[in-house]
């Protein structure tokens, strides 16, 4: 997989410090893997998820940190890219304000 933009990840480690090595390590499997779809995905990240956000889209949303970080990103499986969208700590994400903004 081709990972767009692992700058906007380091950007998001400076923020949260805690999130640096996980990142690091999520990054490292994307760039590694070779997914056709979600299950193929859950084969290396088994609590990833989609959903559907206001626009129609869907994300995939990633655990990172354990449960204290979720990481939302577009999967186009056909180009084999993955997008980061946004990082959020399990409270933001939780308010489901993120999901308007996509």
């Amino acid at each position: 997989m081709r990972l767009i933009k692992r700058s906007t990840l380091h950007k998001y480690a400076l923020r949260f410090p805690k999130a640096d090595r996980a990142l690091d390590a999520w990054a490292r499997l994307v760039l590694a893997g070779s997914w056709r779809n979600l299950v193929e995905t859950r084969r290396m990240f088994p609590h990833a998820d989609q959903t559907k956000v206001k626009s129609g889209r869907t994300v995939t949303i990633f655990n990172v940190c354990g449960n204290d970080f979720r990481l939302i990103t577009a999967i186009h499986y056909d180009r084999q890219r993955v997008f980061v969208l946004n990082f959020l700590t399990h409270a933001e994400y939780s308010r489901n304000l993120w999901k308007d903004r996509l």
